[in-house]
C-alpha cells in the first residue's frame, strides 16, 4: 500500500478508544516506551492530522498492553482544559482493517478518557518487525497559546523468541458510524426517552444505506475483550449479537464520572470486560453496537460511540445466550486523573451577569476575531447587542481562512448567565433554547464547511448567552427585542 494512498485512507479514521482487563503478564514481557513528535500545535488548533512512520517494536512478537498519553517538553501531562488528546488511532498499514477492509488496520486507539489496553492471558496482538505503523490524531488546543507536545505510548511486548507462542487476537473495530470520514452524531436536549438518547435507535434516518453499526463475523471463534469509547455526556455503549431471530446482550461498557457536576467532562473512566468474559461466536453472527448519552439537561455535539472487540479465531467460548452475571461484570480502567483537576464553574469577576446589563446598539453582524466575539463578547461587557425579533445576526469567523487550516470557533447556547470560570466541566450546552453553529471553518472534518452562521429567526424576545465549545473561555451574549 503506497504512502499516498495510506494518507488518503487514514483521513477516514477519527475516534478514540482502548480497553484494559486485569491479567498476569506473559513470560518474557518487555516494557517499551515510544514517542512521536514533537508536534507543534498552533493556538486554538483543532485539526485532524496524519503521521508518517512511527516508532514500534523492532522484532516479531505480541503486544499485550498499550498505554498512550500526551506530554509537554518538561515531561508533564497538560491539563485537559488547556490541551488534550482528542484522539489518536494507531494504524498497522501493512494489514487491512477487519470491519473496513479498504482501510489500514485500526489496532489501537485512545481518546481523552485514556482507557488502557491489557489483553487477558494468553492472548496477544501479533506484530512483525516488517510492519509499518502510522497515526491518525487530533490534538485539541483549547486556549490562545501555542504548544510543542509529544504523543507517547508504553507497550507491553512479548518477543517471539522469548516465550511460547501466545494466542493471536484480531481487533474488530465497531463504530456507530463506522467508515465515515468523521464518525460523529449530535444529541439534542431532551432527545430520546426519559432523558437518555441512544444512537442509532433514537435517531431519525441515521443511515442512508446499510447500518454502519453492524458487522457480520466471517468465521467462528471467541471474543476475549471489549470496551467502549464515549465523549462527555456519554453513559454507556452496548454490544449485541444477533443469530437468526435471537439477540444476545454481550456487554454494557459504562462510563464512571468522577466529575461532581455530573456526566459532563473528561473526568471519567470506562468500564470494560474482565478475563471472565468470553463469548463463543459462529460464522454469520452479527455484532451490533449502540451508544447512549444523557440528554436530560444538555445537548452534545459531535459525539461518538465506539467499541473495539478482540477476537481469537478458531477458539470456543461461552454460549452468548448463556452469559452469567459475573461474566458480564466489568472493571474500571483507572481513577480520577489529575489533569482533570480544574473543573471550573466558580465565580468569575471578569464576566458580568448579562441579564443585568442594558440594551446595546442593534447589530446584524458579529465578527469572531482573535478569540473574541465582536460585538457581544461577555468579557468586561457593559451592554448587550440587540436584534429585532424575526431578524438574525450573522456570525463570521475571521480567525479562519476561506479554506485550509485555521482556528475554528462555534456559537453554542449555554444557560444564562454563563458567567462562571472555565474548566473541564464548564460551560456546557445546557441552555433551555438550543442552538449550535458547528465548528466554523472550511477544511473538511471537523469543520462545518462554512465560515458564517445565522442565529435562528424564531427566537423569542430575551437574552441569549453562548460559548465556543472549541475554546470554552470564549463567551458571548445577544438580546432579542420586540
Amino acid at each position: 500500500m503506497g504512502r499516498y494512498k495510506i494518507a488518503l485512507l487514514v483521513t477516514l479514521l477519527t475516534a478514540g478508544l482502548v480497553v484494559i482487563a486485569p491479567a498476569a503478564q506473559a513470560a518474557g514481557t518487555q516494557h517499551l516506551h515510544f514517542e512521536y513528535g514533537p508536534v507543534h500545535v498552533l493556538r486554538g488548533q483543532n485539526v485532524i492530522q496524519n503521521s508518517g512512520s512511527i516508532p514500534k517494536p523492532a522484532q516479531d512478537g505480541w503486544i499485550t498492553g498499550f498505554r498512550p498519553n500526551l506530554i509537554l517538553p518538561d515531561g508533564t501531562v497538560p491539563p485537559v482544559d488547556v490541551i488534550h488528546l482528542h484522539h489518536v488511532v494507531f494504524l498497522n498499514t501493512s494489514r487491512s482493517d477487519t470491519t473496513r477492509p479498504g482501510l489500514p488496520e485500526r489496532f489501537f486507539a485512545v481518546g481523552e478518557e485514556k482507557t488502557r489496553l491489557k489483553l487477558p492471558k494468553p492472548y496477544g496482538y501479533p506484530t512483525k518487525a516488517s510492519d509499518h505503523w502510522a497515526l491518525n490524531y487530533m490534538l485539541h488546543d483549547l486556549v490562545n497559546r501555542e504548544f510543542d507536545v509529544r504523543i507517547v505510548y508504553d507497550i507491553d511486548f512479548v518477543p517471539a523468541n522469548t516465550s511460547k507462542p501466545l494466542h493471536n487476537v484480531t481487533p474488530i473495530w465497531m463504530d456507530v458510524q463506522n467508515g465515515s470520514a468523521y464518525p460523529v452524531f449530535d444529541v439534542h436536549l431532551h432527545g430520546g426517552t426519559n432523558g437518555k438518547f441512544t444512537y442509532p435507535d433514537d435517531a431519525t434516518n441515521p443511515y442512508s444505506g446499510a447500518p454502519l453499526n453492524e458487522w457480520t463475523l466471517p468465521s467462528a471463534g471467541r471474543l476475549v475483550l471489549t470496551g467502549g469509547h464515549l465523549h462527555p455526556g456519554g453513559l454507556w455503549t452496548d454490544l449485541y449479537l444477533e443469530r437468526g431471530s435471537q439477540t444476545a446482550h454481550l456487554f454494557r461498557s459504562t462510563a464512571k464520572y468522577y466529575e461532581k457536576a455530573g456526566p459532563v467532562s473528561w473526568d471519567v473512566s470506562i468500564n470494560v470486560t474482565t478475563p471472565k468474559w468470553n463469548v463463543g461466536v459462529q460464522a454469520g453472527d452479527v455484532l451490533r453496537i449502540t451508544a447512549t448519552y444523557d440528554s436530560s439537561q444538555w445537548a452534545w455535539f459531535e459525539t461518538m460511540g465506539i467499541m473495539q472487540v478482540w477476537f481469537a479465531p478458531n477458539e470456543t467460548g461461552t454460549d452468548p445466550f448463556a452469559l452469567s452475571t459475573s461474566q458480564m461484570k466489568g472493571k474500571l480502567t483507572h481513577g480520577h486523573l489529575k489533569e482533570n483537576n480544574n473543573h471550573g464553574g466558580a465565580d468569575d469577576p471578569t464576566l458580568p451577569d448579562a441579564t443585568a446589563l442594558p440594551d446595546g446598539s442593534a447589530t446584524t453582524t458579529v465578527d469572531i476575531t482573535n478569540f473574541l466575539y465582536q460585538p457581544g463578547n461577555l468579557l468586561h461587557a457593559t451592554a448587550v447587542p440587540t436584534v429585532h425579533a424575526g431578524d438574525s445576526i450573522t456570525f463570521d469567523n475571521l480567525d479562519a481562512p476561506a479554506s485550509g487550516y485555521g482556528t475554528w470557533h462555534s456559537i453554542t447556547a449555554c444557560k444564562l448567565p454563563c458567567d462562571k470560570t472555565t474548566g473541564v466541566a464548564y460551560p456546557t450546552a445546557n441552555a433551555d433554547v438550543e442552538f449550535d453553529s458547528g465548528q466554523l471553518g472550511n477544511n473538511g472534518p471537523p469543520t462545518a464547511g462554512r465560515l458564517t452562521w445565522n442565529t435562528p429567526t424564531n427566537l423569542a424576545p430575551g437574552t441569549y448567552s453562548y460559548f465556543c465549545r472549541v475554546h470554552p473561555f470564549m463567551r458571548g451574549v445577544f438580546r432579542v427585542v420586540p
